[in-house]
């Protein structure tokens, strides 16, 4: 199924990527990545799948900017993944299901390395959450040439009790109280992952933004990005227990400190609880 290696590391610093994230506050949030800087690999090149020439040039990216209208909605969006996560080491195409359509391409790079949830697999294929709108969408890589890797990390965030919950292989190892969307930005719903670890040396709301590979289900766009919510620090402690952001997670300084030795790829479960 490829490369093993014992978990995807973060990201590497000293590389400079500006992009604009949903970051709560009514600006445009300018941001340095960990990791290899510049745009998704598009891929221009065609791919011979199963004996079909796939032009990848013609295929929409899956990224945060994008929405893949046919991409498959994630059937079981309470569920924790086992912790296999992959990483495409070239442009890939992204199928419908096994053996079918190609409907997207997903490349290494986003925010760093792009690290994919698996959660579903079949022989010679891993279905992996993408980043992209719709939230919950799904999408099918065949597993021959992707990099894997196990996180042996999950985050919980609880809307209803506002609190988020960090564990390591099963086991609960913090637990903080958070701020979520307000009632008309609410925080979505539903699995989703660590898309990429950033820093800004420009604001001080927060030393470390996560955005995740979901988005404001009532925000198209927000401060010029295309409504992606991340997990961020927050300067006034107040807001903690309370349910007041745009739809990004905001957390105690604590949390945000254990965040950072999570690996990209690890799954995020947010309910109503």
């Amino acid at each position: 199924m490829g490369d093993t290696t014992s978990a995807p590391e973060p990201g590497n610093r000293g590389a400079s990527l500006l992009i604009a994230v949903l970051a709560c506050v009514a600006l445009i949030v300018a941001v340095r990545a960990y990791g290899v800087p510049g745009q998704p690999d598009t891929g221009s090149s065609a791919e011979v799948v199963d004996g079909a020439d796939i032009d990848l040039a013609s295929l929409t990216a899956t990224t945060t900017e994008a929405r893949i209208k046919a991409a498959p909605v994630d059937g079981n969006p309470d569920q924790a993944p086992d912790g296999l996560v992959v990483h495409p080491k070239r442009a890939v195409p992204v199928f419908d299901v096994p053996d079918g359509t190609a409907i997207a391409k997903v490349g290494p790079h986003q925010f760093g390395d792009t690290w994919l949830p698996v959660v579903d697999r079949q022989r010679g294929w891993v279905q992996v959450l993408l980043p992209s709108r719709p939230n919950g969408s799904t999408g099918w890589l065949r597993a021959a040439g992707l990099q894997r890797a196990h996180s042996r990390f999950l985050v919980r965030v609880h809307l209803g009790s506002r609190t988020m919950g960090l564990y390591e292989n099963g086991a609960e190892i913090g637990s903080w109280p958070v701020a979520v969307g307000a009632g008309d930005t609410p925080t979505p719903t539903g699995r989703t992952f660590l898309l990429g670890q950033m820093v800004d040396d420009q604001q001080s709301f927060s030393p470390l933004i996560l955005p995740l590979g979901t988005h404001s289900p009532t925000l198209d766009s927000y401060g010029g990005g295309p409504g992606t919510v991340a997990i961020h620090g927050w300067t006034d402690a107040s807001v903690f227990g309370k349910a007041v952001s745009h739809g990004c997670i905001r957390v105690p300084d604590e949390a945000l400190a254990e965040l950072r030795s999570v690996p990209l790829g690890t799954a995020v479960l947010i309910d109503e609880a």
